[in-house]
């Protein structure tokens, strides 16, 4: 017995009834992609938008907390007689961060205890301010090598 594919393909493809090619897209199938295109780009655009914000403000946190803790370890790296009791006010107009810094100490002890305020208010209005504030504490000196003290 003997099987014939040649005529295989013909019986399974239907003929079409319409046998003319087409010519190009029709109008309205032009106007469909267009729609489904803008829809597409202007959420890509939001996305975009959206995250290049959040980068400019993660940018300013930085700067600002870079800011803060510059000024943090001055304050704590000085001696505590150094420290002066008052308010002292600054303004950088700099880049990359330009800035006003408000610096305040009080001495709730005398001679014992300073407690200090440090005020970052940036320029730029979209970038928050930020505050931070601290003790410091005179050291007692120890005399662990005085053999004939009061003390020891």
């Amino acid at each position: 017995m003997r099987i014939s594919l040649r005529n295989l393909d013909r019986a399974a493809s239907p003929t079409p009834i319409n046998s003319e090619p087409r010519k190009g897209f029709a109008l309205v199938e032009v106007i469909v992609a267009m729609v489904l295109l803008t829809v597409a780009v202007s959420s890509l655009a939001a996305l975009v938008y959206s995250v290049s914000q959040s980068g400019r403000v993660a940018t300013g946190n930085a700067y600002r907390n870079g800011v803060l803790m510059q000024e943090v370890n001055r304050l704590e790296g000085i001696p505590y007689d150094s420290i002066a009791v008052g308010s002292s006010y600054s303004t950088v107009s700099t880049a990359p961060y330009p800035h006003s810094r408000t610096v305040t100490v009080s001495e709730p002890v005398a001679n014992v205890v300073k407690t200090v305020r440090i005020v970052i208010t940036p320029a730029n209005p979209i970038y928050k301010p930020d505050t931070v504030n601290f003790t410091r504490t005179k050291a007692r000196t120890s005399k662990v090598l005085c053999t004939d003290c009061p003390q020891g």
